[in-house]
């Protein structure tokens, strides 16, 4: 049941500004988990400092600003054992409020129902018919990462998530521009498109070397959709001791539709 709560609410991953700090350092600090070719950022370069805040702003720019957001998804994930299943979903969001999500079972029942907001985790079982009710802190001990409601948000919107302004270093060729970030939490390298600065993918390592949690997400399938470029397909894999890997294929989107989001708990259901 985990997984299928958590393949669902990290869209079914995973997996922002911060104050500068000297390139040098930091690449140090990270290069165990390096595995990609960067050219460093010299700050005596003004043409290097400005290309790269030219992306960051495009990366910026290109965020979904919405205030509502509906879609139907067809979710596929697989464990260790690489046996895939694969589950439908609605999805439902007002920005900064509550994020609602209804899971299909087989021939299309309802098997499970969950309401987020910023402070609380409501989970309804049919199956079993039980009720949960947790904190928010629910999704970090199932996701098994630092997730809050907002990360969980702009991860479900394909909005960039774990990017920091401390830029340490940048790629580019003709048809993709890379930059490695590096936050509280996380390394992280964003692959954009040269053309539109689009999203393309990103790659967590964590910052705590003693752990060897990392998340791969990918982004494809662009659609125009209420006026915003939306990716359609996404690829999330999270390793750490185990693996999940996790498709998800978007249909029916819309934004700023008035929505509803009934959460009715029925008497005979127990609580967990």
């Amino acid at each position: 049941m985990k997984y299928c709560f958590w393949l669902i609410m990290a869209g079914a991953f995973l997996l922002a500004m911060g104050s500068c700090r000297s390139a040098k350092k930091i690449q140090t600090a990270v290069s165990k988990k390096d595995t990609s070719h960067v050219a460093p950022v010299i700050d005596a370069r003004a043409d290097s400092i400005r290309f790269i805040s030219e992306v960051y702003q495009g990366i910026q720019k290109n965020r979904i600003d919405f205030r509502t957001f509906s879609a139907k998804v067809k979710v596929e994930f697989a464990g260790n054992d690489g046996k895939r299943t694969d589950v439908n979903a609605n999805i439902r969001i007002t920005r900064d409020s509550v994020i609602w999500v209804s899971i299909n079972a087989l021939l299309g029942i309802e098997a499970f129902r969950v309401m987020i907001t910023p402070d609380s985790v409501k989970l309804l079982n049919k199956l079993d018919k039980i009720i949960q009710l947790r904190s928010v802190n629910y999704l970090q001990e199932v996701a098994k990462i630092p997730l809050t409601f907002y990360d969980l948000q702009e991860l479900l919107i394909g909005n960039p998530v774990f990017l920091d302004s401390n830029i340490i270093s940048y790629r580019k060729d003709d048809q993709t521009v890379s930059l490695v970030s590096v936050g509280k939490l996380f390394r992280n390298l964003l692959t954009v498109k040269s053309s539109d600065y689009a999203l393309q993918q990103s790659k967590l390592d964590d910052i705590d070397v003693l752990r060897s949690r990392t998340g791969n997400i990918s982004y494809g399938g662009y659609e125009l959709k209420g006026g915003q470029r939306f990716s359609t397909s996404r690829r999330i894999t999270l390793t750490e001791k185990t693996k999940l890997d996790i498709e998800m294929q978007f249909k029916q989107v819309d934004f700023n539709l008035d929505l509803s989001f009934p959460f009715a708990i029925p008497r005979n259901y127990k609580s967990q």
